[in-house]
């Protein structure tokens, strides 16, 4: 039976709550971020994202781009108050929900508890209540799948609902650029485009044999995309697969002044990691950015997996040898994580005091 997967996501979340909370701000470009060199965007709204505004960018090219735009500090204790009064809104319809942010998540209403007939119809109630309970807008996906649904949810952005069909599925990817696809940044967009693969018609012509002659099991994972094929389920309780901690300097550091913060960071991210009672994580993860935001990531999956803070720490710090850039370079933020969690009935055994080496 086919499913019916719903992707709903609040338009401009963060933002949005802003200008319904301080009427002085609805029609107003708004840019949810602390002031000052080292800030960067946490939401912007409608109005702000025509001048280019976007998410992520330092707060310092936000008010270049739009110098009328009005900076409000981020208060995310009443985000996520209206996150939760979303989540009840979903709980209505499904017990299957599978959160990605405060702002946006899968539901699979294949089997929808108020019995509502079809997945369209829940899509619908869903986004009415949230009007009409929150003063907020929402837009929503209706597929097949997940990977479908998410992208129909941008598609009459903002306020708006896309049904993608079953039927409709092969035409409708036809002449998407591949970067549409889940998983395909610039770095595989560039090396599709080097086979002339510029949109999801073309990477399906391409072929799966060729496609995993060339990019192994993920071209194989490439064609079933382009068949609109996603197998993936919603998963309502999705299990850790990396903690971590990063801070953002005052000032840009050199590689080599970045130990005591890596050393912070480590307590910090094996102490998340702990909460974990019955799986361990394998990885050590290292992240940096550069003063030109630049993001480097280095990790290493050691035979043994850490046991103690200190033997994590110590591979975080070993990590920076990895980095290759100039010793001039200087760094403005630094993460340390740990990742790979696996059950303990999974981990290779510790090895004992007394056993003889392999």
């Amino acid at each position: 039976m086919s499913r019916k997967i719903v992707h709903v996501d609040m338009d401009a979340f963060y933002a949005s709550v802003e200008q319904r909370d301080d009427p002085a701000l609805r029609g107003r470009p708004v840019v949810v971020a602390w002031r000052g060199a080292r800030s960067v965007v946490c939401a912007a709204s409608y109005e702000a994202r025509k001048f280019g505004v976007r998410s992520a960018m330092p707060a310092l090219r936000a008010e270049k781009l739009c110098p009328q735009a009005v900076f409000v500090p981020p208060d995310f204790g009443r985000y996520k108050a209206v996150s939760r009064q979303v989540r009840a809104i979903f709980a209505r319809h499904t017990d299957l929900i599978e959160p990605l942010s405060l702002d946006e998540a899968y539901l699979d209403v294949t089997h929808d508890k108020l019995g509502l007939g079809s997945a369209t119809a829940v899509a619908e109630a869903i986004r009415a209540a949230i009007r009409e309970e929150t003063a907020l807008t929402a837009s929503a996906g209706v597929a097949p799948n997940k990977f479908l649904a998410k992208i129909a949810s941008d598609w009459n952005k903002p306020d708006g609902l896309f049904v993608l069909r079953p039927a409709r599925v092969m035409a409708f990817l036809e002449p998407l650029p591949v970067g549409r696809l889940p998983g395909v940044g610039r770095v595989m967009e560039a090396n599709l485009a080097a086979l002339g693969i510029r949109t999801v018609g073309q990477l399906r012509e391409h072929g799966q044999a060729a496609l995993e002659r060339r990019f192994g099991r993920w071209g194989r994972r490439l064609h079933e995309l382009s068949l609109g094929i996603d197998e993936h389920p919603v998963q309502s309780e999705r299990p850790t697969t990396q903690v971590s901690a990063e801070d953002t300097f005052d000032t840009d550091l050199t590689l080599e002044h970045t130990g005591q913060a890596i050393t912070r960071l480590a307590e910090k991210a094996w102490l998340a990691a702990r909460r974990e009672t019955d799986r361990s994580p394998r990885t050590v993860v290292l992240k940096l950015k550069t003063s030109d935001f630049r993001i480097l990531t280095r990790s290493l999956t050691p035979p043994v997996p850490p046991g103690t803070l200190e033997e994590f720490t110590a591979i975080a710090l070993e990590l920076r040898q990895r980095v290759e850039l100039p010793a001039r370079t200087r760094y403005r933020l630094v993460g340390v994580g740990l990742a790979n969690f696996r059950h303990h009935d999974e981990m290779p055994p510790q090895p004992g005091l007394f056993d003889p080496p392999k």
